[in-house]
């Protein structure tokens, strides 16, 4: 298959990295590529897909509502203790958020910017909200095995004991085939999931190598040396197709950036020839 071919060519490129892939078809003729998809990656900001995807869930349980209002707060506490830590603004990608502490915001608006703006202040006062063994047991039943969340971010107790959140390219594309496919949840739920993925403003991974325009509903998720994206990419003509990419051990920001883009355009001429 020249497609495996083709990535692994590419990935063998940049020494001392892991990658691991996941590409399925969700439409026509069945198709799909696994590389090193089994393989356990420090989740970084992916994990914020499966909280989303908790809180709709419980959403059509009647259980919560997205106009529930939330006080913000930067303090949480540790899942190894219970002692306080606080999150920095300047390590978040959404600072804005941080300088309404102490006031009321609708969950809906905290869901978005935990997607579309991958804020740490919003993503930990959801996932306060949903917990997080919750998550996990919605990420057994969507079919992603190993795929776990055991935290807010942040925790830097939780972290020192290797207690860290946990992805594989396989479940994370489970949960977007899922998704896609309506098995996640009800159908408002799943339009308005797929609506906050359409709107993810960083964009310079998985859509960055597919044609302007191309609709892409994706997460990503960046660390010192860990960088990944998670899409569904819809080809005009063609069927939709997810692909996920994980990377780690790679240094340079751009160097992994530069990957995920090539790779990407890898599988969209693949996709759509």
């Amino acid at each position: 298959m020249w497609l495996r071919e083709a990535l692994q060519e590419r990935i063998s490129q940049v020494k001392g990295a892991t990658v691991a892939v996941a590409y399925q078809r969700l439409g026509g003729s069945p198709d799909s590529l696994y590389l090193e998809a089994d393989r356990s990656f420090h989740a970084a900001s992916t994990m914020k897909l499966p909280v989303m995807l908790e809180v709709f869930r419980q959403i059509d349980a009647g259980t919560l509502s997205l106009e529930e209002p939330v006080t913000l707060t930067h303090q949480f506490a540790s899942i190894v203790d219970g002692s306080p830590y606080v999150l920095d603004a300047k390590d978040d990608e959404d600072a804005a958020l941080h300088e309404r502490l102490g006031q009321p915001v609708p969950l809906r608006e905290l869901v978005e910017r935990m997607i579309t703006r991958s804020s740490n202040l919003a993503t930990n006062l959801v996932l306060s909200r949903v917990d997080a063994r919750r998550v996990t047991k919605t990420l057994r039943a969507l079919g992603a095995r190993r795929m776990t969340v055991l935290r807010g971010v942040e925790d830097a107790k939780a972290h020192a004991r290797g207690l860290n959140n946990t992805a594989t390219a396989r479940d994370l594309a489970s949960l977007l085939s899922a998704l896609e496919r309506g098995r996640a949840a009800s159908p408002a739920s799943t339009r308005a999931m797929r609506s906050i993925l359409l709107a993810q403003e960083l964009n310079r991974e998985i859509p960055a190598g597919v044609p302007p325009g191309t609709p892409v509903a994706h997460k990503t998720g960046q660390i010192s040396g860990v960088l990944h994206d998670a899409a569904i990419v819809y080809p005009p003509g063609h069927p939709a197709y997810v692909l996920v990419v994980l990377t780690s051990g790679i240094p340079d920001e751009a160097v992994a950036r530069s990957l995920i883009v090539e790779l990407s355009r890898q599988v969209y001429a693949h996709a759509t020839r």
